[in-house]
């Protein structure tokens, strides 16, 4: 049987954060496949002498590092064995009261909505979310259980792990940021932003062959994008 890491992250998730885009996404990697993925992203950062354990971050992008980020989105498109899905999110359309949730809730609900379209029912599943804060355990144990559910795997025997982690620690993890991060700055509609980050913008949607500002069809597996209707 196959299996899978899903490293996930997510940008602007904040309730009341000056940001009105929220995106959460992950990359799906064979586990078999993992040591080849961190090893090819090493082997980037060694050309362009970047320290092995420098954190790849989407806020880092900038002109003098432009070639280096393009590479790692490179590496990304170039290995079919890697998936990218992203679940985006128009803060101000949210209506809590209207639902009777909380935020917090609301925020796990996203992750349900991004996990399904990662989670390989047939295989094994170890999944991987960039640590929010230290109240997480409980809610990820209830996400694990209901996404298990609506794959009718009621012994949750798919989702081997589901855990928090420090994305400093996973090289896979990051990548995943520098895809959110370029997804939702795309979806701010920054007037005077950073003209790096626009050009990595523009090849990501070359790479991909998709805008980053309207969802994808659902059957799309390398670079899959949700956007959800709150209307």
């Amino acid at each position: 049987m196959e299996k899978y890491n899903i490293y996930c992250d997510e940008t602007c998730h904040l309730e009341h954060d000056k940001e009105k885009i929220m995106v959460i996404g992950g990359i799906k990697c064979p586990k078999s496949y993992r040591k080849y993925v961190i090893s090819s992203i090493f082997q980037i950062k060694e050309e362009f002498n970047i320290p092995q354990y420098a954190e790849i971050k989407w806020n880092k992008v900038s002109n003098c590092n432009l070639d280096y980020f393009k590479k790692l989105v490179n590496l990304f498109f170039s290995l079919d064995e890697l998936q990218f899905r992203a679940v985006i999110v128009d803060k101000t359309k949210i209506n809590h009261d209207k639902f009777n949730q909380t935020h917090n809730e609301f925020y796990y609900k996203m992750y349900y909505y991004c996990l399904i379209g990662l989670v390989d029912t047939k295989a094994e599943n170890y999944i991987y979310l960039d640590k929010k804060d230290t109240k997480g355990t409980y809610k990820i144990r209830q996400l694990k259980e209901i996404i298990s559910r609506r794959n009718h795997d009621f012994g949750q025997s798919k989702i081997v792990r589901m855990q928090c982690v420090n994305s400093s620690e996973l090289p896979i993890l990051q990548l995943a940021d520098l895809i959110i991060g370029a997804v939702g700055y795309h979806n701010r509609n920054i007037i005077n932003g950073s003209s790096a980050k626009k050009e990595l913008v523009e090849y990501i949607q070359k790479k991909s062959g998709y805008s980053l500002e309207r969802s994808t069809y659902p059957s799309e597996q390398k670079f899959n994008l949700f956007f959800i209707d709150l209307q």
